[in-house]
């Protein structure tokens, strides 16, 4: 794949800017020998509802103990709307709700009743199942995150008539990252993922901006760090311009996003392209993690131009070949590109590049589907690999010849690889919204404890954070 001029555009953009089956189901058939069963019941019978209320109670079948730690499950259900946002609760817990964690995933293949899952872990607080033990009622439920009426008749893990409890199979469970009772909607079998405890997350130097701006001309977005991009250069096509003024904060459910646009009409002149990114490069090591939402289509005008959708950190080329540089990329192109003739997610990590003769030292990771919609994205690194995550899934692990040697910057972007994808002259507008992003200094969180951290911000009404030292 020829991404030479995409690469070198960026590396030179980032120097330049400052840088209803009711019942049981039966096991599967590889699973018997794992010994967990889910026991599901509901106080929420409606086919719609203020809150969706699984309760849920897990038996150790097996005759060895089980640590809670290394079970995950899954309650798969179909969102009110692609855009609809929701958060999880727990009432009352015999193992006690503080050592319970609830977040919210994308399915990779949507049916027509599932499109997320909410995934239920343990902290090592919760302890271990002797052989025939359970945890008790973990009464659980999740909402809307604006309190609007939610249906859950059309949701894949719902079941109306179980008031009592009694084995459900449409509610997985994975223990160290193998399925072990359920079956998902089809085509989502839960993988190998984090098997790490899902223990609340150590305090440390952290990076947390839940975007919350009145503009890009709100005085605040300097203070804390960041450059809304206005100088010329690339990536992108040649003669087009980052525009300040498209980088905009708007309500979602009830949350400010950072939404940036990309327009044009056809030529470079009228192509406006919107990027943001820490002025410092101070970041290495650690935990980065951002939820984003990519786009299909345009929000305006005709579709199909070669569009890069991003959220990645990086530092400058300071020469050749340089072994000192450093990029991990996020890159999602709903139109293809790059040789590619339609939506792909990319993760890459660099090491490093010569623009001229192209040469490139690189690791990447590739998913030819469409990332349409909201999406929780996490990348660690730590001093043997990058791992990516994608909605709390391994989504690529590269190794330890791409860690950095120099700190970085954190940076999103939203800009065209070339005009060839769609040569209409009529205006068209393309939106990439950002949630919020965090980055933990020098420590590897899984997707949970991402989850749990961002949570404790947003209840302390902690809207910026910046206590990671410069470099």
């Amino acid at each position: 794949m020829n991404r030479q001029g995409t690469r070198l555009r960026i590396a030179v953009g980032v120097a330049a800017a400052g840088l209803a089956f009711a019942g049981l189901t039966a096991l599967p058939a590889n699973a018997a020998g794992d010994g967990l069963s889910v026991q599901y019941r509901t106080s929420a019978t409606g086919a719609s509802a203020d809150q969706s209320e699984p309760w849920l109670k897990v038996t150790n079948t097996s005759g060895t103990s089980v640590p809670l730690s290394e079970v995950r499950l899954r309650y798969y259900f179909k969102a009110d709307s692609p855009s609809t946002t929701y958060r999880f609760a727990c009432s009352w817990a015999v193992k006690g709700c503080s050592n319970i964690t609830g977040t919210f995933g994308t399915l990779a293949s949507p049916t027509a009743t599932a499109d997320r899952y909410l995934e239920v872990g343990f902290t090592s607080g919760a302890g271990s199942l002797a052989p025939g033990a359970d945890t008790g009622d973990m009464q659980l439920r999740f909402y809307r995150a604006d309190w609007q009426t939610l249906k859950q008749s059309d949701d894949y893990s719902f079941g109306a008539a179980q008031t009592s409890y009694a084995g459900w199979g449409k509610v997985t469970a994975t223990r160290a990252g193998a399925l072990v009772w359920g079956t998902a909607p089809a085509g989502n079998e839960p993988g190998p993922g984090p098997t790490d405890p899902t223990d609340p997350p150590p305090n440390g130097a952290a990076l947390f901006d839940d975007f919350n701006y009145s503009g890009h001309t709100d005085p605040k977005i300097s203070e804390h760090g960041w450059n809304v991009r206005s100088n010329s250069g690339g990536p992108g096509v040649p003669g087009a311009t980052w525009a300040p003024e498209n980088v905009t904060f708007v309500n979602a459910n009830g949350n400010s996003v950072m939404n940036l646009e990309t327009s044009t009409a056809g030529t470079g002149a009228s192509t406006k392209q919107t990027e943001v990114l820490t002025k410092a490069l101070k970041f290495k090591n650690g935990t980065y993690a951002a939820r984003v939402k990519f786009s299909d289509a345009p929000r305006s005008g005709p579709d199909g131009d070669r569009l890069v959708q991003t959220f990645f950190t990086i530092n400058d080329l300071t020469a050749p070949m340089a072994d000192d540089y450093a990029e991990y990329d996020f890159e999602y192109l709903p139109n293809g590109g790059w040789g590619e003739p339609s939506n792909i997610l990319y993760t890459t990590s660099w090491e490093t590049y010569r623009p001229d003769p192209w040469e490139a030292v690189n690791q990447h990771s590739e998913a030819r589907q469409s990332y349409a919609g909201w999406h929780d994205l996490v990348a660690t690194i730590d001093s043997s690999s990058i791992t990516y995550y994608v909605d709390g899934q391994v989504f690529g692990t590269h190794g330890a010849a791409y860690l950095p040697e120099r700190p970085m910057s954190i940076n999103f972007n939203q800009w065209l690889i070339d005009l060839a994808g769609q040569t209409s002259t009529t205006p068209r507008a393309y939106d990439e919204q950002v949630d919020y992003v965090l980055h933990v200094k020098d420590q590897v969180l899984t997707p949970a404890q991402v989850a749990a951290k961002v949570a404790a911000f947003r209840s302390a009404g902690t809207t910026f954070q910046d206590t990671v030292p410069g470099s």
